[in-house]
């Protein structure tokens, strides 16, 4: 789907790649529902997006409330008169711990943003895309959602959801004028730990050969990847060569990947 003249619903539209998306997707001529749970950064985007502000409309919402995201398709519609796709890029990550010490309201935080965000926003707006000669949803899985990542395994999981619903979404769309996409980022260069309340207390060697070895992607780069996803109406994107690296290498040998993705995060889980 070309996403000239269309509305898009962003999620986590307040920073990182959601912020990104936002003005990609203004300089490619289309309108913009921006969606965050931030309303100072939220803000920030819609200043940043310059002359095009009269394009972008501003939702402050909570993903993992489904009552706020059930209102938010009117919202949109009122603000726009359609909407022909939805990005739900929202996400945060777990604590860098190992599941025996992750507390249940650290579990139940990522489970509800990640995933069940994810559930209510394609619930929500789905029966709208359907009416549309053409739409698009993009669900943001991760990296981590189809290779395990020691210390995020909870986060994996999401994610892992999240990738498994999205192409059963595919699936049951697949004779509808929806098309459906999932997206696996690599280390992406945003401040997600923040906006997750996550600190990472590790060695500064760590975290340097950790940059070393999984060379980020700006947010800018990823986002232009996601929009080319879109308008060819790709079936999986992965951003970065980390993601696609490691795609190839889990296929090769599960448990030989397993063990390569430990010892490059064994420091940080200490």
């Amino acid at each position: 789907m070309k996403v000239n003249n269309k509305v898009i619903v962003v999620t986590g539209a307040g920073s990182g790649m959601g912020r990104a998306l936002v003005l990609a997707l203004l300089k490619r001529g289309a309108r913009v529902a921006a969606a965050d749970l931030n309303e100072t950064t939220l803000n920030e985007t819609y200043e940043l997006a310059g002359p095009q502000r009269d394009k972008v409309s501003r939702h402050v919402v909570n993903v993992s409330d489904r009552a706020a995201v059930a209102a938010l398709p009117a919202a949109v519609i009122a603000a726009h008169g359609a909407v022909d796709g939805i990005i739900n890029n929202a996400g945060i990550i777990q604590p860098f711990v190992r599941l025996n010490e992750l507390h249940y309201d650290a579990i139940e935080r990522v489970l509800n943003v990640n995933l069940y965000g994810v559930i209510y926003m394609t619930k929500a707006f789905l029966p709208h895309l359907l009416t549309r000669p053409a739409a698009h949803i993009v669900n943001v899985s991760s990296m981590g959602g189809f290779f395990p990542v020691p210390g995020q395994s909870l986060y994996g999981a999401s994610k892992a959801g999240v990738k498994l619903l999205t192409e059963g979404l595919f699936s049951e769309l697949t004779e509808t004028n929806v098309r459906v996409t999932v997206v696996f980022p690599g280390a992406i260069a945003t401040n997600i730990s923040q906006n997750s309340g996550v600190v990472i207390a590790a060695p500064a060697a760590a975290t340097d050969d950790a940059a070393q070895s999984f060379p980020t992607t700006s947010a800018e780069d990823a986002a232009e990847i996601i929009l080319n996803g879109i308008e060819n109406d790709a079936f999986q994107v992965y951003i970065g060569n980390d993601a696609k690296m490691m795609n190839w290498l889990y296929r090769l040998s599960p448990k030989r990947a397993t063990r390569f993705m430990y010892n490059r995060m064994k420091q940080l889980l200490g």
